[in-house]
């Protein structure tokens, strides 16, 4: 008589963005046949999203959920409906979420529903601003969570204070460290990618933005292109959609010119230009952590924060302003010494064995 073998668990992992993509690869990756992908589609450009996943060797999605480019509500709402109806056909034994987009939500709340168990990667981060959506977006997903695995030992404690029971609480780090140490270009294929940019190992600044408080107020975004322009040294900027929609529509694209606009790159070249880069300026949450493995100061333009780990070392908050270009050409008047004080700093994120922490929390979670 043969052996009657055990099914894999069903592990339902629902993305919808990029950097859904780069920190929940590694766990994709340890689960193994037991991971179900479900996109979103919230990031539906190529650029964006398809070469991501092709970078980090993940399987096809699949389910993609055909949400992107909605409104907030109603892109939360179809995510949710849809969601419902694969868990309806399918019911999971857990689904997995990273982070606080609207496909976090979404899933938290399909999830609920369902009564199927939720675990959320990256839980407890905050920025305490209430005008933020991916705070309200995170603290959902925390408070409906069954498994919280938080990075940092400070995301703990905002659990905690929270009334969150501890042991719904495993603090593994942050995958992103693994994911940056294994995807950075070695130091040749650095300098292909630089070669073609023509900007030399240090002489060029780093810039991303995307977030509604910096594009979606003329002035503001008028602000930030004004002080990138007037830099002393090249910027390149790898142009999200949404930037580039509200650069043509506020009719700015005159003043885009000063600065090197790029496409959105993979994220092994976009690595690369940060890791070789003088410094960065950006307001995304991510680079904020990536900055703390390469070892690369990041002036982060934004009204708050949820990452303080790197505050005072690896990043500097502004808002938008002459700031911007006195701290920049601060930090261009003495390089070298920055660069040298950042090197030897351990990142506040952990050893790069978020994944498999994750992974083995998930397991015991399901007892397998």
């Amino acid at each position: 008589m043969a052996t009657p073998t055990t099914a894999p668990p069903d592990v339902v992992v629902v993305l919808g963005t990029r950097p859904e993509i780069v920190k929940l690869a590694g766990i994709v990756r340890l689960l193994g046949d037991a991971a179900r992908v479900v996109h979103t589609g919230q990031h539906y450009d190529d650029n964006l999203s398809d070469v991501f996943l092709a970078e980090l060797g993940l399987p096809e999605p699949a389910a993609y959920l055909g949400v992107g480019g909605e409104r907030r509500g109603r892109q939360i709402g179809l995510a949710v409906e849809r969601l419902d109806e694969l868990f309806a056909r399918r019911r999971p034994d857990a689904v997995v979420v990273q982070g606080d987009t609207n496909a976090v939500l979404a899933a938290a709340i399909a999830a609920n529903a369902a009564e199927v168990p939720l675990v959320h990667v990256e839980a407890g981060l905050r920025s305490y601003d209430r005008r933020m959506p991916e705070e309200h977006n995170r603290v959902v997903a925390d408070h409906l969570g069954d498994l919280l695995l938080a990075p940092t030992e400070t995301n703990r404690e905002n659990l905690l204070a929270e009334g969150i029971p501890p042991d719904r609480i495993v603090v593994t780090g942050n995958t992103v460290v693994e994911a940056v140490t294994e995807l950075l270009p070695a130091a040749e294929e650095r300098a292909e990618v630089l070669a073609r940019h023509g900007v030399e190992p240090a002489r060029y600044v780093l810039a991303t933005f995307h977030r509604p408080e910096n594009v979606d107020d003329p002035e503001i975004l008028k602000v930030i292109l004004g002080e990138l322009a007037s830099l002393p040294i090249p910027v390149i900027l790898p142009m999200h959609p949404r930037t580039r929609r509200r650069i043509v529509e506020h009719g700015f694209a005159e003043l885009a010119e000063a600065i090197r606009v790029v496409s959105p790159v993979g994220y092994r070249e976009f690595l690369a230009l940060g890791a070789e880069s003088a410094f960065l300026v950006s307001d995304s949450g991510g680079v904020q952590e990536e900055v703390s493995v390469y070892k690369r100061p990041v002036l982060v333009v934004r009204r708050s924060t949820e990452r303080p780990e790197v505050l005072g070392t690896f990043a500097e908050r502004v808002l938008p302003g002459p700031a911007i270009g006195e701290i920049a050409r601060r930090w261009l008047a003495d390089l070298d010494a920055l660069h040298a004080h950042l090197a030897p700093l351990p990142s506040p994120y952990g050893d790069g064995s978020a994944s498999a922490r994750s992974v083995a929390a998930i397991e015991e979670l399901l007892g397998a």
